[in-house]
């Protein structure tokens, strides 16, 4: 399968092969109606040259369905206005638009829902206990699906898929560790099957566009279950137009993997393709990850890579030296607890709506870390013309001294990208440089600093720290607190203590040592890029009349 020959699931014909995975962003309004943010977000990946854009996971009612805040809804045919806007936004660029229901079940958010949690069985939902559905519950939910599937199809949405992955109601009537019913819901592999095989029948029963389903292919969790269990189950649902496969439930590194795990990681495990079109997701992030990919399935869905550039589909095709990588740190893109969608690499996600005012004149930028590098190409084209001055026999400042030898890997793409796209802006370096006249200073403050070598306890949730963790333990044994790991997440995390460990250090509980460090959440490596944006917001505000 080649990336952009056109591709039909049922008889919807779709562009190109490549589809925007679903992502939660917070972007929709609080009662679950869409939003102008919301729009031009998913306009910009359909303008971006995506053959398909699948909507956040949205929500079936608004008594216990919802999974997280400003969440999109389609739970009552009062959406259907601001809804249809988001086809309205997409079309016009050949895109095609699915919407995805989901029930959040017991990882329903805790009193913010109208009700509290339910789900399958009363089982540990990662520190809370969920109430058993009954009958009604049941029944309910099933008829919640239907009518959320009507408001997308009066929505003018071109197809539906039912979430049934990442441990979201659906799948936790499909999991043996989540689903401990003896009754027709549970007890067997075909009982496990009912409530989800009733919600497809029930969804088909009121539409006639292409219905999929989004499945984790295999459950991380120490207890989980494999890739035959989840080939079994897409091989035994009925009716559906294709599947979505996925990975996760509770455990990391699901779907999203960082840095420390492959790309493509979900793919090995695909051991066939079912007799019906598929799509596969999971840390597609260039090229060779999309040809990868499109070797074993019909369609390769895309997710941090069109956060990091809304372009992804057009640059591959087109310039795919200008296409700004994802580096998979799982940072800004993981804060959703509470934030909007934001990209570490790419300032502008969420935030597509703001309009930027062409300008002309010159400028200069002291600095060629991340951040002068960014804030030198947003200058750039906003039509100034650059110059960088860099002290430094190269570009890059912080991200030369990675020693983490996965981050340096993940992260060299973003400093080949900067290479790139300056050149094309004409932006001109001036490396070995020592100047100190006027301009914007890009220089981070002074947060890299090797760890003093006396002492064996450290303490840093810096990340430039943790790299010199990682070095002072190759030659003596050190011990590192806990809370050093605050600022990472899960997935993260995990490969970040499995390589520290490799090298002898032991993680201790925070208080219990005198650290030699002191914690500091307010920066990192990467902070500088939101930073360097500001910088230059501000300065062309200020020095507006100058350059026009």
């Amino acid at each position: 399968m080649k990336a952009f020959d056109t591709g039909f699931i049922k008889d919807l014909k779709i562009k190109n092969r490549i589809v925007m995975a679903p992502m939660i962003s917070n972007l929709a309004n609080a009662d679950g109606s869409n939003s102008d943010n919301l729009v031009r977000y998913l306009e910009e990946r359909a303008r971006g040259g995506a053959g398909l854009i699948i909507t956040e996971y949205t929500y079936v009612d608004n008594r216990n369905a919802r999974g997280s805040r400003n969440e999109l809804g389609a739970y009552s045919s009062s959406l259907v206005p601001k809804l249809r806007r988001i086809p309205e936004a997409v079309h016009p660029y050949g895109a095609k638009v699915f919407m995805q229901l989901v029930h959040a079940g017991g990882k329903a958010l805790i009193n913010e829902n109208a009700r509290q949690p339910f789900a399958p069985s009363p089982v540990d939902f990662i520190g809370h206990t969920p109430k058993e559905m009954n009958e009604e519950d049941i029944e309910g939910v099933i008829k919640s699906f239907e009518r959320a599937a009507i408001v997308a199809k009066l929505s003018k949405f071109d197809g539906l898929e039912v979430h049934g992955a990442h441990g979201y109601l659906i799948h936790q009537f499909l999991s043996p560790t989540l689903n401990k019913r003896e009754d027709r819901y549970g007890g067997t592999f075909e009982k496990r099957l009912t409530v989800p095989q009733a919600i497809v029948d029930a969804v088909l029963a009121v539409t006639d566009f292409p219905v999929g389903i989004r499945l984790s292919l295999y459950e991380d969790d120490p207890n989980g279950w494999n890739e035959d269990y989840g080939l079994r189950i897409i091989e035994s649902l009925r009716n559906l137009d294709y599947v979505h496969f996925s990975a996760g439930n509770f455990h990391p590194p699901g779907s999203s993997a960082p840095f420390y795990f492959p790309e493509t990681h979900i793919l090995p495990r695909l051991k066939r393709r079912p007799k019906m079109t598929t799509i596969l997701v999971g840390s597609v992030v260039n090229l060779a990850g999309v040809e990868r990919v499109l070797k074993s399935v019909d369609f390769v869905s895309v997710g941090r890579g069109m956060l990091a550039d809304p372009y992804f589909a057009y640059k591959l095709q087109n310039k795919p030296e200008l296409l700004r990588p994802c580096i998979r740190c799982n940072q800004a893109c993981r804060e959703l607890s509470y934030g909007e969608v934001r990209c570490t690499v790419n300032a502008s996600v969420g935030r597509e709506q703001n309009e930027e005012k062409k300008l002309k004149g010159e400028i200069e930028i002291i600095g060629a870390g991340i951040q002068g590098l960014e804030a030198s190409l947003y200058a750039a084209k906003l039509g100034l013309k650059v110059t960088i001055y860099e002290k430094e026999d190269k570009i890059g400042g912080q991200f030369n001294k990675i020693y983490d030898t996965y981050k340096k890997s993940a992260f060299s793409p973003l400093l080949r990208y900067y290479e790139k796209a300056l050149t094309f802006f004409n932006v001109s370096i001036n490396t070995d440089s020592k100047y100190k006249g006027k301009g914007i200073y890009c220089l981070p403050p002074v947060i890299y600093q090797e760890p003093p070598e006396s002492g064996e306890q450290f303490e840093s949730n810096i990340y430039a720290n943790q790299d010199w963790f990682l070095r002072i333990a190759e030659e003596k044994k050190i011990k590192v607190g806990k809370d050093s790991l605050n600022n990472l997440d899960r997935g993260r995390r995990m490969g970040y203590v499995a390589a520290a460990e490799a090298k002898g250090i032991e993680f201790v509980d925070s208080g219990e040592y005198d650290f030699r460090l002191m914690v500091n959440d307010q920066y990192d490596t990467l902070s500088a890029i939101n930073l360097g944006i500001g910088k230059v917001k501000q300065f062309v505000i200020e020095r507006e009349n100058e350059f026009i």
